[in-house]
C-alpha cells in the first residue's frame, strides 16, 4: 500500500475490483519498462517477463482501443501511471477537466503509483510539448503545494514527483534544487521519483556532483527510479561545451549505470522503469535494459550486504 501525507491529511492508494483479478499491489523492487504505443499489440500477445509497466495516460485518453489493451494489461502486471500534461508548476493553475479525465483513467486500470514532473507546460490554455523549469524560491514552492493538494484530491490518491532534467539556472532562485525537493517533501509529506539520468544530467549541465545531489535526497521519500537515455549536444553558451540533453533516444549511458547503483545502495531497491521514448527500438532491447538494471540492481545489494557483514 502507498500512502503518503500532504496538507494534514493521507491518501492511501485504494485496492480495486475483485482481489483475484488484479496482480500484487505492490511494485517490484525489480525493473520493468515504460509502455509506449509501439510496443503495446506486442507486449499484449506476449506478456513479457518484466516486472511492471508504466504508461503515460495522455497516450490513452484520446485512444479507445489503446485504453482496452491496456485495461487488459492491468489484470497480469502491476501498473504506475507516469503523467506528462499535469503540469503542476504552472501559475494559470491546474486543468480540472484534464484531471477527470485522468481520474476516470486511474480507476480504470487502478495504477499503483501516480507521478508527474516538477516542471510546467500550459501557458494561458495552451499545452507546450516540453516540461519547463521553475524559479526554485518560496512561490513556486507555494504553487507547487497548492496543486499537489489539488491533483491528489481530485485523483484520489498520491502523486509522486519526479526531479526534472535542468539546462538552466534562474537568477531569481533562493534555492537550490535539492533544497526545493527536500523542503516540498517537509511540508507535504510527498513522495519523490528519482530520475537518475536527470540527475546526472542536470549535474553535468549545472555543474554539480549528482553523487551528493543523491545522497542530499531524504532517504525514507523515493518510492520509485527512472533511466533513460539522453543525447550530447553542443552547448551554444559555453563554446566548447557539451550540453546533455534528456531526449531517452538512447540506451543508458555508462555513468549513469554507476550513479543507479550509488542511489540503490542508499535507497534500497525501488521499483525501476526504463524510459525510451524517440528512436523507439525493438521490444527485446528495452526489456535487456530492464535486465540491466537489475543486475546493476543485485551487485549493488550485495555490495551493501558485503559491508554490513
Amino acid at each position: 500500500m502507498v500512502a503518503t501525507t500532504h496538507a494534514n491529511s493521507t491518501w492511501h492508494s485504494k485496492p480495486g475490483g475483485d482481489p483475484g483479478t488484479r496482480p500484487t499491489r505492490r511494485l517490484p523492487g525489480t525493473a520493468g519498462i515504460g509502455l509506449r504505443l509501439p510496443h503495446l499489440a506486442e507486449v499484449v500477445a506476449t506478456r513479457p517477463p518484466v516486472g511492471w509497466l508504466e504508461a503515460h495516460p495522455e497516450n490513452f485518453l484520446a485512444n479507445p482501443h489503446a485504453m482496452e489493451m491496456l485495461t487488459e494489461l492491468s489484470g497480469h502486471y502491476p501498473l504506475s501511471v507516469h503523467t506528462v500534461g499535469i503540469s503542476i508548476g504552472s501559475v494559470d493553475g491546474i486543468d480540472r477537466s484534464h484531471l477527470r479525465r485522468l481520474r476516470q483513467l486511474i480507476d480504470a486500470i487502478d495504477p499503483v503509483l501516480v507521478s508527474g514532473h516538477l516542471a510546467w507546460s500550459t501557458n494561458q490554455g495552451a499545452y507546450l510539448n516540453d516540461l519547463l523549469p521553475l524559479p526554485y524560491d518560496e512561490e513556486s514552492l507555494r504553487t507547487v503545494i497548492a496543486h499537489l493538494e489539488e491533483v491528489q484530491d481530485g485523483l484520489g490518491r498520491a502523486y509522486v514527483i519526479e526531479n526534472p532534467s535542468t539546462y538552466v539556472r534562474f537568477s531569481a532562485s533562493t534555492m537550490t534544487e535539492l533544497e526545493f525537493l527536500n523542503e516540498l517533501v517537509r511540508r507535504t509529506g510527498c513522495q519523490l521519483l528519482c530520475d537518475v539520468s536527470n540527475v546526472y544530467l542536470s549535474g553535468h549541465n549545472m555543474g554539480y556532483d549528482p553523487y551528493e545531489f543523491i545522497d542530499g535526497l531524504p532517504e525514507t521519500a523515493v518510492s520509485e527510479f527512472h533511466l533513460g537515455g539522453f543525447t550530447p549536444e553542443e552547448d551554444e553558451a559555453n563554446a566548447g561545451g557539451t550540453l546533455l540533453v534528456d531526449t531517452h533516444a538512447s540506451s543508458v549511458a555508462a555513468p549513469v549505470w554507476g550513479l543507479y547503483a550509488h542511489a540503490v545502495r542508499r535507497f534500497g531497491p525501488k521499483p525501476t522503469i526504463l524510459e525510451w521514448d524517440n528512436d523507439i527500438p525493438a521490444l527485446a532491447m528495452l526489456i535487456d535494459e530492464a535486465r540491466r538494471a537489475d543486475a546493476v540492481r543485485a551487485t549493488a545489494l550485495e555490495a551493501v550486504d558485503a559491508g554490513a557483514g
